[in-house]
């Protein structure tokens, strides 16, 4: 059996160009390279799986690259990671410290790539600090971390710091359907973009969840699968059950919440997930708001043709109602009855004017 090289290693980006979602900071960071002006100490920080070692690292080969205009594998025993999770005591800096005066024998710099520079001890941290800020010439200092506000104050002032951003779902969207491409696998759009929100603007996450549902659905991403293995109610079961809450049908919508629950989804889900139902549903009243919808063009179309049969009024107190409901299920006792309550006040609220018996 040939090995399987997962697609976050796979796929993970060799140049700036090749960056999803940090246009601005490689951007920065090339014209610093370009212009000589890159400073001796910088900070990387954001959420997880968002670039940051991959930029360290890019930046780490583009630097020598850049001055001895040479393949970077020349000069690849000129950088140097250090993993702060595991090498955190004053010890390993003291060595780091002695490690970083002998100068490089072919290159003119050591780029040293400190990642989850935050589990760094006190102690440690004050044993670096005389080193960041006298830094010899030939040392250039890239630290990593999603937790800046754990970095003493010290260490932030004696650093250039870059604010990596989450990555948009359809930045993410896009970068899967070229894999899909590439692959030549047959998907869904919404199939790709419920995996895109699933994993919180970290391509990394993205790409981790991409491998297991490409081994699930066999090289299918149907939405129907995809939103059966990532424990999703599908955006059909919320097109449903607004119908039946419009035509003020008690019964069938308790009977379709029942079928949700036998399913093995929580009834908080479940009104989260109609909350964001009405939310969707609210955006397409205006054509301004229609772009922030995060859906597949066909999706799109039938939250357009549903939002039309609803008041906007009635979406707004809809929304209320599900916000008492999500207040409400921490504290309440019976939480599946909560979660019914709120959908027999929402089939009970008026239409233009008239309430609903």
């Amino acid at each position: 059996m040939e090995s399987f090289t997962v697609s976050a290693l796979k796929y993970r980006p060799q140049n700036f160009d090749q960056v999803i979602g940090q246009d601005q900071i490689t951007s920065t960071l090339k014209n610093a390279i370009e212009t000589n002006q890159l400073a001796q100490a910088l900070l990387f920080c954001g959420p997880r799986g968002v670039g940051k070692t991959s930029c360290a690292r890019i930046l780490a080969k583009a630097i020598n690259d850049k001055e001895n205009n040479s393949s970077d594998n020349d000069f690849a025993f000129n950088i140097f990671e250090l993993d702060a999770a595991s090498n955190n005591s004053v010890d390993d800096i003291r060595k780091l410290n002695d490690q970083i005066r002998i100068p490089p024998q072919i290159g003119n710099f050591k780029v040293y790539i400190i990642d989850e520079v935050h589990m760094l001890s006190l102690s440690a941290f004050n044993a670096f600090l005389k080193t960041l800020e006298e830094p010899p010439k030939h040392a250039i200092f890239i630290l990593a971390t999603t937790e800046k506000n754990k970095i003493i104050p010290t260490i932030l002032s004696r650093c250039q710091i870059y604010d990596f951003k989450r990555i948009t779902v359809k930045e993410i969207k896009l970068f899967l359907v070229e894999i899909c491409n590439l692959k030549k696998l047959k998907f869904d759009d919404d199939a790709l973009i419920l995996i895109a929100q699933k994993a919180d603007g970290a391509m990394r996450d993205a790409l981790s969840i991409f491998d297991r549902m490409v081994s699930f659905t066999s090289g299918n991403l149907t939405t129907a699968e995809v939103s059966k293995n990532l424990n999703v109610l599908d955006y059909e079961t919320f097109f449903s059950v607004s119908n039946l809450i419009k035509e003020n049908k008690i019964p069938e919508i308790l009977l379709e919440f029942n079928n949700i629950i036998n399913k093995g989804y929580e009834s908080l889900h479940f009104i989260n997930g109609l909350a964001n139902h009405i939310r969707t549903l609210i955006l397409c009243k205006d054509s301004l708001t229609i772009e922030l919808l995060e859906v597949g063009e066909k999706t799109r179309n039938k939250y357009l043709d549903q939002s039309k049969t609803f008041d906007f009024k009635w979406l707004l107190d809809a929304l209320s109602i599900i916000k008492e409901a999500q207040s409400n299920h921490r504290f309440s006792i019976n939480k599946r009855l909560n979660s019914e309550l709120c959908l027999m006040q929402l089939a009970s609220l008026h239409f233009n004017g008239e309430k609903k018996n």
